[in-house]
């Protein structure tokens, strides 16, 4: 499959030239994109640096922090212009292994729409976490999954492969969630959309270097969106549709 592998930065100077070789040698067919959000730490030179001297890599720079969701939907709209079959989400700092790439990838060749790479099925781990954050994530995982009715352990996973017709079908423009309620809303539609979802085991290492760009407002906002769109896809308009059928 044409590959492209999508790095969202933001002042990850330490990571990214380690990053981009560790996915060239797991994928040395894919192409990566890095969507950089004017890193002051020199993230993008350091990439089109790498990019000049060994090929494949691409780098959309743009002013100041607009988000994952945001860098992701730029992403995706730069891969299915160009004609990419399978798109890949990836974390920049080596919490999420490259050398799980080909896993990822072998399950959408193989048929599925989307790939997860997760935490939470046989295999999967979180090594280094501590019981509260462990608690906090699953739960979380746990209460979106009964919201709204998806067959996943792990949908607020970063680390994940979409076949191009997913991501079409999807209507990535109008997805307007970031950081974990991102993950969760492209999920959601996927298996709305009848997609298959198959979910692949790997171990989440700690940040070696670095730091977090995760806050409780993102935290917040993912546990906000679940509830509204478990709501109106769940009570209102079932009930709506049973009202307008009284009214005939």
């Amino acid at each position: 499959m044409k590959t492209l592998v999508i790095l969202p930065t933001y002042e990850e100077a330490e990571n990214i030239e380690e990053v981009l070789r560790r996915v060239r040698l797991a994928v040395p067919t894919a192409d990566a994109l890095v969507v950089d959000d004017g890193s002051p730490d020199g993230t993008a030179d350091l990439a089109e640096r790498w990019g000049r001297e060994h090929g494949g890599v691409a780098v959309l720079r743009r002013s100041g922090k607009q988000g994952l969701g945001s860098a992701y939907r730029a992403g995706f709209a730069l891969g299915l212009a160009e004609g990419y079959d399978a798109m890949v989400e990836m974390d920049s700092d080596l919490q999420h292994d490259p050398a799980m790439l080909p896993a990822l990838l072998h399950v959408v060749e193989d048929g599925a729409e989307l790939a997860i790479g997760s935490r939470y099925v046989p295999g999967g781990s979180v090594p280094g976490w501590t019981w509260s954050r462990r608690f906090i994530s699953r739960a979380g995982n746990r209460y979106a999954s009964a919201v709204l009715g998806l067959a996943i352990r792990d949908a607020t996973a970063g680390f994940r492969a979409y076949s191009a017709a997913a991501l079409d079908a999807a209507d990535i423009d109008t997805v307007r969630a970031d950081g974990y309620g991102f993950q969760v809303e492209m999920a959601y539609r996927v298996s709305r959309g009848g997609g298959r979802i198959v979910e692949v085991p790997i171990v989440f290492a700690d940040r070696v270097r670095g730091d977090s760009k995760m806050s409780w407002h993102i935290v917040g906002e993912a546990l906000r969106l679940v509830t509204w769109w478990g709501l109106r896809d769940r009570v209102l308009r079932p009930m709506a549709a049973t009202l307008a059928r009284w009214r005939r």
